[in-house]
């Protein structure tokens, strides 16, 4: 592997899960929806609850501002972060260069649940 995770040679017995998900997911914020996909992925990492990736190419990229927010995960790599333009500061987070083990996640958003208005999941 050209990028491993650290974390991964401290703890293999962390599992950290993605993959595609059947249905659609709609996040809204300030009465406007941010992303609307049927590409989503779902993340299942050890007992945290599953959290939804969107595609940048389904996500309103003109309402969000990147920021010089970061934060590092030893099994995922260096997250940067999106406020909600007139609305929630870091409230999108993506990883630009993940770890190859979830090399996936590359071009994908998240949304933190309390600084959007909604996220709604549909399965098919």
């Amino acid at each position: 592997m050209a990028n491993p995770g650290p974390g991964y040679a401290q703890h293999p017995e962390h599992a950290v899960d993605v993959t595609p998900f059947k249905g659609r997911v709609v996040i809204e914020a300030n009465g406007e929806i941010l992303a609307d996909t049927e590409r989503a992925l779902r993340l299942k990492e050890a007992d945290y609850p599953a959290v939804f990736y969107v595609p940048r190419s389904d996500a309103r990229m003109d309402h969000l501002v990147p920021t010089d927010h970061h934060t590092s995960c030893p099994f995922k790599g260096e997250a940067s972060y999106f406020s909600i333009q007139g609305g929630a500061e870091n409230a999108v987070w993506s990883y630009e260069h993940p770890y190859d083990e979830v090399l996936s996640l590359r071009e994908y958003l998240a949304f933190y649940p309390s600084r959007v208005g909604s996220i709604k999941v549909e399965p098919s």
